[in-house]
């Protein structure tokens, strides 16, 4: 088990696109368990590749939050949106890589998403609620957008001004 440092913005590694996986092997394997690792740890429902630094196109998510459910952790290569909904919901969204800042978000209500497993094998499935807002916030990491990105200006610049000082901070720690 490998906790991984989680990249704070702004990174400049959080506002590029990820390469696309081209095979499945241990070496993803090994990663994909480090990054369910490091989300629990953190605590977070999702986490994509470049967070922790690797320009891949891999997420990790999560979203059961029922005391005493299940956990349902679920990996993701290649993950794309094939289907969304018109239906739009608005979801108070936070970050691991913007920490303590949350703002609202619209994203439609239902997508569905195809993607490769940890075997390679293709997989579908349609996500709805908070698993939905999840999946495409996380997609949207692997396309180097951030969820402040949706924000206006000045509330984006100021939750920047936050993380630069956090980052100040930690750096001095």
């Amino acid at each position: 088990m490998t906790i991984r440092p989680i990249l704070i913005h702004p990174d400049p590694r959080l506002k590029k696109v990820a390469d696309p996986v081209a095979t499945v092997d241990d070496d993803l394997r090994g990663l994909a368990a480090d990054m369910l690792d490091t989300m629990y740890d953190a605590p977070g429902i999702g986490l994509a590749a470049p967070q922790v630094g690797v320009m891949k196109r891999i997420i990790v998510m999560d979203c059961v939050k029922e005391e005493g459910a299940a956990p349902r952790p679920m990996v993701l290569i290649n993950p794309q949106v094939t289907w969304s909904s018109d239906e739009r919901y608005t979801y108070e969204e936070g970050c691991l890589s913007i920490p303590e800042q949350y703002a609202d978000v619209e994203r439609p209500a239902v997508v569905d998403v195809a993607w490769m497993d940890l075997d390679g094998a293709m997989q579908t499935e349609r996500f709805d609620g908070l698993w939905a807002t999840c999946v495409q916030h996380e997609i949207d990491h692997l396309n180097g957008k951030l969820f402040i990105d949706y924000l206006g200006t000045m509330k984006r610049q100021m939750i920047t001004r936050k993380m630069q000082k956090l980052k100040r901070e930690r750096a001095r720690a």
